[in-house]
């Protein structure tokens, strides 16, 4: 039976890249993202072996259906989706709490969430991915709402792997990359130089497929090739 995984915000960007490095290890994946046209041409290039469930991961609702999908066994969770928040980034002084309500909602209650959904499925040595952002430890000017969010999901996922010794539950920083949510807090500024997403997943596998401990890690680092020894 082929491993089965949960990725959130797989119809574009680094979701999308990680399904598709996962569907080439055989996986079998349950993907979802809010646009349902873009999930769906997503599903139809990864195969068979992919279910589709359009939705907002915010809905406790779609929460149920992904992980009711994915049955009778969850071997990796990755919590990718995320909400940027209002763009241009506002200052914390002029941040409306609505929207950064939403952030949090997005972003740390609903991965907690489907986690708490999802642990009963998973067996000893299954995996939790929370996508992260140095944003989370660095105080940049603007990144206050979505840098705390992630900062909040970095603690949460801290506790969860002290509290399941059985897991590796990680918190992974992708680092810059050129996607439609980075274009999307630089408004009308030229990213080309950042990266693909397709640049972080190696390090995104090594911790899929690795032995690494539960904790924090930067893609980009993980798929770094060993320094040279100094002779």
């Amino acid at each position: 039976m082929p491993s089965t995984a949960i990725v959130t915000g797989a119809s574009r960007g680094l979701g999308l890249a990680l399904a598709r490095a996962l569907s080439k290890r055989d996986w079998r994946l349950v993907i979802d993202a809010r646009g349902a046209e873009q999930l769906e041409a997503a599903r139809a290039e990864l195969g068979e072996n992919v279910t589709a469930v359009a939705g907002d991961v915010a809905d406790e609702r779609h929460r149920r259906a992904l992980v009711a999908a994915a049955g009778p066994r969850v071997d990796l969770l990755v919590n990718n989706a995320s909400a940027l928040g209002p763009s241009p980034l506002p200052a914390l002084g002029d941040y409306p709490p609505a929207a950064l309500e939403q952030v949090y909602r997005v972003n740390t209650l609903a991965p907690l969430a489907l986690v708490q959904l999802a642990l009963p499925l998973m067996p000893a040595g299954a995996r939790i991915l929370n996508v992260s952002s140095d944003a989370a430890v660095e105080p940049y000017e603007g990144w206050g709402g979505y840098g705390s969010s992630k900062a909040a999901l970095e603690q949460l996922s801290r506790v969860l792997g002290a509290e399941h010794h059985e897991l590796r539950v990680y918190a992974v920083d992708p680092g810059d990359m050129r996607t439609r949510m980075h274009q999307d807090a630089f408004p009308g500024e030229d990213i080309s130089d950042r990266p693909p997403p397709e640049e972080s997943v190696p390090g995104l596998l090594a911790l899929v497929e690795g032995e690494l401990p539960s904790g924090r890690y930067a893609a980009r680092e993980l798929a770094a090739p060993p320094a040279a020894a100094t002779p």
